[in-house]
């Protein structure tokens, strides 16, 4: 399997790997809609390949508490994905999920709410995994997501340390999502391995 560089990755590569992203976060939105029964409308994304260390910037600093849901990915891919949202976003979805309106953003998720949180972000991850494998070709698996709320700076050090070995750079795709309460932005950071990347774009005849 071949490797990629990402720092002399050409437009036509950098686009395919924009277009994946757009479809991997439109097909996630479709599942979340249908999974908390409201119509959500969503922009078109922002795709950019990050370093690791820009992208607590983006979700707003390293010190700023988000919701974070990893997984790690195996199959004809290696490597992680992580699906972000800040707090009060989180909140917004659980709420709406559960039908509980009422809570406000302050509040604390109770054992309840954690089980909904994890479970919208298995919906939205395993929706933008069925895209890419539809669209690759490729078998994709992912595992147990594993959830924390903390420092972006904090959970951003996961994937960073274990994939500082073989890269430095990530795939955010930046999307807001909204219904007709509020808009939220949620983020999904996508790391492959070199190879994986190099497969992706090789199943599209690149």
């Amino acid at each position: 399997m071949s490797r990629i560089d990402l720092n002399k990755i050409d437009y036509m590569q950098y686009d395919v790997l924009r277009e994946i992203g757009n479809i991997g976060a439109g097909n996630a939105t479709t599942a979340l809609s249908q999974m908390i029964n409201t119509k959500i409308d969503m922009k078109v994304p922002n795709v950019e390949l990050l370093e690791f260390k820009n992208l607590p910037d983006i979700v707003g600093g390293a010190e700023k508490i988000v919701v974070g849901i990893l997984f790690t990915l195996q199959g004809s891919i290696d490597g992680m994905m992580m699906f972000m949202m800040d707090k009060p976003a989180s909140r917004h979805l659980v709420n709406q999920l559960l039908g509980d309106n009422l809570k406000s953003e302050a509040d604390k998720f109770n054992e309840m709410e954690l089980s909904a949180l994890n479970e919208i972000g298995n919906i939205i991850a395993g929706a933008y995994l069925s895209s890419l494998s539809g669209l690759t070709n490729l078998v994709i698996t992912s595992s147990v997501p594993y959830m924390a709320i903390d420092m972006a700076g904090a959970i951003l050090s996961v994937p960073a340390i274990e994939f500082s070995k073989i890269g430095d750079k990530a795939l955010l795709i930046e999307t807001e999502f909204g219904d007709d309460l509020k808009a939220v932005n949620g983020y999904f950071i996508l790391i492959p391995t070199l190879e994986s990347y190099g497969a992706i774009l090789s199943s599209l005849g690149l």
